[in-house]
């Protein structure tokens, strides 16, 4: 028998028992996956976006109440990415890469790369992320990278762009995915672009446009392009029910004995 925590009304028990089946009770606790949006690369040949902020974990969840879903998204070329919410848990969006000659990195969920001229790569938020990695200070040198949830962004080394930090894998949603990469800034030489993090990041480019973050990922922005949009996904044993109702057209879905909501637009859910 699937082992249960938090209280039931003595409805429910009996009801269950009556029928010989558990599938009619709602789940007191869920899983989840909440990754905020990307932050987007720097202006003017700027540093790489920081990812989006990255929490998981276990939440209680009330049967009958309407549980908000907020899926933020990434920040256009020089701005924060938006942050995601699962009822009070909240995942801050990524910082910004900052602009070219001498831009600092925006602080967020982590943080974005230094633009290039400049030795300060963005902070990230405790438990969500980590720092951007700094610009090379010469007018000639390359941006810092964005921060990924998983590792911090690497600085530029002369004229190579820094290469976005790691993020972090999870297989709530079924299937192993990384989110959460940084971006990579801009390199000041040919084909030296910074490389986009692992987990959606966008490569970085040579004194040009980089590579947008992966939607639905967290992942930051290359130099001058979008971060990517964030994610919310929830989990529970699917001996369970059902929600009773879901707005914002999650995907449903079954998978290694859990029911699992893939929300990738704002919305809600009620158990």
């Amino acid at each position: 028998m699937p082992q249960y925590s938090g209280m039931w009304t003595l409805g429910q028990v009996s009801q269950a028992i009556k029928d010989n089946t558990w599938t009619n009770l709602p789940p007191q606790n869920v899983e989840y996956l909440v990754v905020a949006g990307g932050g987007g690369g720097g202006t003017l040949s700027g540093g790489g976006g920081g990812a989006g902020g990255l929490l998981a974990g276990f939440s209680g969840v009330t049967t009958g109440s309407s549980i908000t879903v907020t899926v933020g998204g990434g920040g256009s070329a020089g701005s924060n990415g938006a942050n995601s919410v699962f009822g009070s848990t909240t995942a801050t969006g990524g910082g910004a890469g900052g602009s070219g000659n001498g831009g600092t990195g925006a602080s967020g969920g982590s943080g974005g790369g230094g633009g290039y001229n400049t030795s300060t790569g963005g902070s990230g938020t405790s438990g969500q992320g980590n720092a951007g990695g700094a610009g090379t200070v010469a007018s000639t040198g390359g941006a810092g990278g964005g921060a990924g949830a998983g590792t911090v962004g690497l600085p530029s080394v002369s004229a190579v762009g820094g290469n976005g930090g790691a993020g972090i894998a999870s297989s709530i949603s079924g299937t192993v995915t990384t989110y959460a990469g940084g971006g990579g800034g801009v390199g000041r030489a040919p084909s030296a672009g910074g490389l986009g993090g692992v987990g959606g990041g966008g490569n970085g480019a040579s004194s040009s446009t980089g590579t947008a973050g992966t939607a639905n990922t967290g992942g930051g922005g290359g130099d001058e392009a979008a971060g990517g949009s964030g994610i919310v996904i929830i989990r529970y044993p699917d001996s369970f029910r059902v929600a009773t109702s879901t707005t914002g057209s999650p995907t449903i879905t079954t998978s290694g004995g859990f029911r699992i909501y893939k929300f990738t637009a704002s919305g809600s859910i009620t158990f």
